[in-house]
């Protein structure tokens, strides 16, 4: 069966607010399993994010709520020190996903960065997650750092460069060797089924 290619960046809010539709389309087609491609949204960094993109960030949460109905929590912006910085969670999920605990990982990330007012662009918050979903802390950290992980959070990023999957949340559709793009962005759940009807 062709596998459904989900790019995503644990910590795009779009990608939060599209929860929902995937679930819906994971019922709609339960036959197909999904692949999370990570998306890279911002690259590692130790600089304190500039109060003009802890504007736009916070905005796009208020839009993302607004329009998909899934919940922040702002606290995080008072409690935490914001870093513009997201392949530590995109790497935190690779690592994860070798004892094929990918998805709980991605969904723990959300949950911390949403709904706890926890920062996912820090290490010490990762090797928490990683324990509380049943991983040993100390080899994940190490993993997180070892130079293979970057090497396939760069495969990652060729998976998605080669669809065209530009935006985040994308979802493909991969079957054999042929991938292709089937919606780019946050979509409704009715959207991508047709997409996806089209494809197959």
């Amino acid at each position: 069966m062709p596998t459904l290619l989900y790019v995503v960046d644990p910590m795009c809010s779009w990608c939060w607010g599209f929860t929902e539709v995937r679930r819906e389309v994971s019922e709609a087609f339960p036959e197909l399993e999904w692949q999370l491609v990570m998306g890279g949204l911002a690259p590692d960094s130790d600089e304190p994010m500039d109060e003009a993109t802890k504007t736009y960030v916070q905005e796009a949460w208020r839009a993302v709520a607004q329009r998909t109905g899934v919940e922040f929590n702002h606290a995080f912006w008072f409690e935490c020190a914001p870093r513009r910085s997201t392949y530590p969670s995109c790497r935190a999920v690779i690592v994860a996903g070798e004892s094929g605990k990918a998805e709980e990982m991605l969904a723990a990330i959300q949950r911390a960065y949403y709904q706890e007012a926890r920062n996912p662009s820090d290490t010490e918050t990762l090797t928490a997650l990683a324990q509380e979903i049943g991983l040993d802390p100390a080899a994940f950290e190490a993993a997180l750092r070892a130079p293979e992980t970057q090497e396939r959070l760069e495969r990652d990023f060729a998976l998605r460069s080669g669809i065209g999957a530009y935006s985040f949340p994308s979802v493909g559709l991969l079957d054999g060797t042929q991938a292709q793009l089937l919606t780019t962005g946050w979509c409704e759940a009715s959207m991508l089924s047709a997409a996806l009807r089209e494809a197959l």
